[in-house]
């Protein structure tokens, strides 16, 4: 490799390190704290603090399991409504401000389950206030304030702006995301039942121009406009969505469609002072497993180990700084599967100076060893992490099929381990060799 580029690579590395390792530093050392990255982008507040998200078995908290009653409901149905379930009870804990929260949805059977899991609160009462009552959907119309007094509105004011019309959920049949035919952007079709299409058309008939919006649970949703008269009880709602965004709304317009009883079967409070002491006790272990790892790599391989051990740092610091950008709630599966995959950091390094070895018993020149020990361990080292990759989307399960895992403990662990794998794989490989590269000439005077 050219010596600028082989420079310029290094110098990105060594930025990128630079920033993991800000990221990656405590709020606080001593008096000084970490600033949050704070500021506007076209109106919009961005902050990040990026901290370490703590999950339930660490910070302590409550995990609740509620069944969702479908005997009302066609079977065709029930997927549907469970997710809805599952996205309102999101959007309420999102609401609350609770932070770090987890829903999973399981089934066995007919038995349709939520388990919710809520850091940091101890109070039952106020865990099952936010969980308790389904979803009510409903659409009102806005009544003008008064151009004086709009701007002082407060947000009672603007919310007792608006009257209901008789129409809810039970009125709206279905409601679906879809792409414009003329414009390709997406839209939200919606879908009245024989009650609501007359209704509809009333209602629509005779506020031709006014806001018609579109409430959940007494908050505003979506506040769109009445542009013309609907007859046949199907509307199009258009705005500058994403796709992302017209799905995610049409699902919860979809829970005030298919409301679905929801009985609270266990509710259960869960200390941090265990979660505490263990991921003390987890973190002094994987700082050891590190130091002795870094001191056998040296001894083992010299130079190589050093080379090794400086890319097992910049994984240390890059998996930290990622766990807080990605925002990966931290759990103890979560450490162990960390823990596990330093140990596996270093695999690649050894296939390949191993390979090394055998290429300079060979005769050959150190340079081309180096080369061809890269070369030559890459199908082992693919091999091998594809395996991985592989185990820890099943442990995952993105698409929550019932036959694989649904345990978050699990699945955390999959994550951590996932994330793990994936950056071993790229400093193991791309870094060491830059790194080697760049030990070069050091390396040849050693070897003769």
């Amino acid at each position: 490799m050219h010596k600028k580029s082989l420079a310029r690579l290094l110098f990105l590395i060594f930025f990128l390190t630079c920033l993991a390792a800000f990221i990656a530093l405590p709020k606080q050392i001593g008096n000084w704290q970490k600033p949050a990255l704070d500021f506007y982008f076209f109106g919009q507040h961005i902050y990040k603090d990026y901290e370490l998200k703590q999950g339930l078995d660490i910070q302590g908290g409550m995990q609740v399991t509620l069944r969702a009653n479908m005997d009302n409901l066609p079977a065709e149905d029930h997927a549907s409504a469970l997710e809805s379930a599952r996205e309102i009870i999101a959007r309420r804990i999102d609401l609350y401000g609770v932070g770090e929260s987890t829903i999973r949805t399981a089934r066995q059977d007919q038995d349709y389950r939520l388990v919710v899991e809520l850091p940091g609160i101890d109070d039952p009462a106020q865990a099952l206030q936010l969980l308790g009552s389904t979803a009510q959907l409903s659409f009102r119309l806005q009544t003008p304030l008064d151009e004086t007094l709009t701007a002082t509105a407060s947000a009672e004011t603007f919310l007792n702006s608006f009257s209901e019309t008789g129409l809810t959920g039970k009125q709206l049949k279905r409601a679906m995301a879809q792409l414009d035919p003329q414009s390709g952007r997406p839209t939200i079709a919606l879908e009245m039942n024989a009650e609501g299409r007359e209704l509809f058309a009333q209602v629509t008939k005779a506020h031709m121009g006014e806001v018609l919006a579109i409430f959940i649970d007494d908050v505003p949703l979506m506040m769109p406009v009445i542009s013309a008269t609907i007859l046949d009880g199907r509307a199009v709602i258009t705005g500058d969505f994403t796709v992302e965004e017209a799905k995610n709304l049409s699902i919860q317009l979809n829970a005030g469609a298919l409301p679905v009883a929801i009985e609270v079967l266990e509710q259960k409070s869960i200390g941090a002072s265990l979660g505490a002491d263990s991921i003390a006790q987890s973190v002094r272990a994987g700082l050891i497993g590190l130091a002795l790892l870094m001191v056998f790599m040296v001894i083992i391989y010299g130079w190589l180990g050093v080379a090794a051990d400086l890319s097992l740092l910049i994984y240390a610091v890059l998996t930290l700084a990622l766990y807080k950008v990605f925002g990966v709630v931290l759990t103890l599966p979560g450490i162990a599967g960390l823990i596990l995959t330093i140990g596996m950091a270093v695999d690649a390094n050894i296939l390949i100076f191993e390979r090394m070895k055998e290429e300079l018993r060979a005769g050959s020149a150190y340079d081309k060893a180096m080369e061809l020990g890269f070369g030559r361990a890459w199908d082992s080292i693919k091999d091998a992490n594809l395996a991985s990759i592989l185990t820890a989307l099943v442990l995952i399960n993105p698409l929550n099929w019932s036959l694989l895992n649904t345990s978050g403990a699990v699945r955390g662990f999959g994550m951590t381990f996932l994330l793990g794998t994936l950056l071993s794989l790229f400093t193991g490989v791309v870094v060491s060799r830059l790194l080697l590269r760049a030990l070069l000439p050091i390396l040849r005077r050693l070897h003769r």
